[in-house]
């Protein structure tokens, strides 16, 4: 039965393999990892700016790179250097850019924190209470006479 399972893995890994160096897919894959530069802030592939002077350029240098063979990795390290960092849509990870996926998961983790520490002091100042209506002094029944007496019509 093991034999099978391995067999049967083994086959799968080598269908979804088969597709990862389809040069359509890499091409669509890195295309979307893009910026266009012209300034429209579009996805290089969906940038729809009329008239731009970048996209097409673009596209083409991604088709002479996708066609030349090189990982995913390398045709976009290619476009970060001739086009500065501004090219990928997201930091690559490595080296300074870690800091970029670490420092907004680690400020809502230190506020939460944070949150939940000066509730705990707030809490502690809190002076404790005697029950409910423990703020305001009794009152004697000579006072209550004279309420009744000045509230009456």
């Amino acid at each position: 039965m093991r034999k099978y399972l391995s067999l049967v893995a083994g086959l799968l890994l080598c269908v979804g393999l088969m597709g990862a160096a389809d040069p359509a897919q890499i091409y669509n894959k890195v295309g979307h990892e893009m910026m266009c530069v012209c300034g429209c802030n579009q996805i290089l592939l969906e940038c729809n700016h009329v008239g731009c002077p970048d996209s097409t350029r673009m596209i083409g240098e991604l088709h002479d790179q996708v066609n030349l063979g090189g990982p995913e990795n390398l045709i976009l390290n290619w476009f970060a250097a001739k086009y500065g960092a501004i090219v990928l849509a997201a930091p690559m990870r490595g080296g300074f850019d870690d800091v970029a996926w670490i420092t907004p998961m680690a400020v809502f983790l230190f506020a939460t924190v944070g949150v939940a520490f000066l509730i705990k002091i707030w809490r502690k100042r809190r002076p404790p209470t005697d029950g409910p209506g423990s703020g305001a002094p009794p009152i004697s029944d000579a006072l209550r006479a004279q309420i009744r007496q000045e509230t009456q019509y």
